[in-house]
């Protein structure tokens, strides 16, 4: 009999898309409502749990043998889960090495290493060639675009480091990328004054949960002298998709950022 958990509860989008790619679901016995990859996850796994909020009754009603968590976010049902005899494995997924050895680590926990790394070799060549392209449009156009990446727009809240990174693979500048290497979202808040004075070219929005609004970006006092705003550069990539630290990030995420900076 296998010592590998066999009920996993998955408690973020991440890990559930994962385990789908590694030919594992069938070991996912629970999924937070948030899940949306892959789409047949929310048909046929039982929901138990929000993000930050739910019945830690429901996760033990389907008798987990390990739940994943996701970061400081979920640091008290983590904590509870524990406390009620529930193995926990917590991952800090904040760049796209974390993403890389997040894939590595869920494939070593369900003894698909071999899978794992397979699919860790797939994403990184994505990575190489974007960086390849990346290049070339520098030397073609001697420049790369700067880029103001917003997750939140009250209050604003600029972008988080995975995305930040894949800006710069994908070859722009984040114009906040110091800002972006802060786990907390509360160090991540520019001024308007600040962006006005950064002069982005392209503007990214991905208002995590909701739609992004570019006719409010163009709205904001100020804010017609951008150059993203003047030029009409402003784009949206959905949040499930660049703000999700999982394969996605890179498999979608990396390749629209790249058609954005070749318009």
């Amino acid at each position: 009999m296998s010592r590998l958990p066999q009920r996993i509860v998955c408690l973020t989008t991440e890990t559930v898309e994962v385990l789908y790619a590694l030919g594992e679901q069938d070991r996912i016995v629970g999924i937070s409502g948030y899940t949306v990859r892959p789409p047949e996850a929310r048909k046929e796994k039982p929901k138990v749990f929000a993000f930050t909020s739910g019945d830690i009754d429901k996760i033990l009603a389907v008798q987990p043998d390990l739940v994943l968590t996701f970061s400081d976010l979920q640091g008290d049902i983590a904590r509870d889960l524990i406390k009620a005899g529930v193995p926990v494995y917590a991952f800090n997924t904040r760049s796209v090495e974390d993403i890389l050895g997040m894939v590595e680590t869920v494939g070593r926990l369900v003894g698909a290493q071999q899978k794992a790394e397979a699919l860790v070799a797939e994403l990184e060549a994505q990575i190489a060639e974007a960086r390849a392209h990346a290049a070339a449009r520098l030397a073609r156009t001697g420049r790369r675009p700067r880029v103001y990446f917003e997750e939140w727009d009250e209050p604003l809240i600029s972008g988080i480091r995975w995305a930040s990174e894949l800006i710069e693979i994908a070859g722009g500048e984040d114009v906040f990328a110091a800002e972006a290497r802060s786990p907390l979202a509360k160090d991540r808040r520019p001024t308007p004054e600040a962006v006005i004075a950064a002069a982005p070219e392209i503007i990214i929005g991905s208002w995590c949960g909701k739609h992004f609004r570019p006719e409010r970006i163009a709205a904001r006092p100020g804010w017609e002298t951008v150059p993203a705003v003047r030029d009409g550069r402003l784009h949206e990539i959905k949040s499930a998709i660049i703000l999700t630290p999982g394969p996605v990030a890179i498999s979608e995420g990396l390749p629209q950022l790249r058609a954005i900076f070749d318009l």
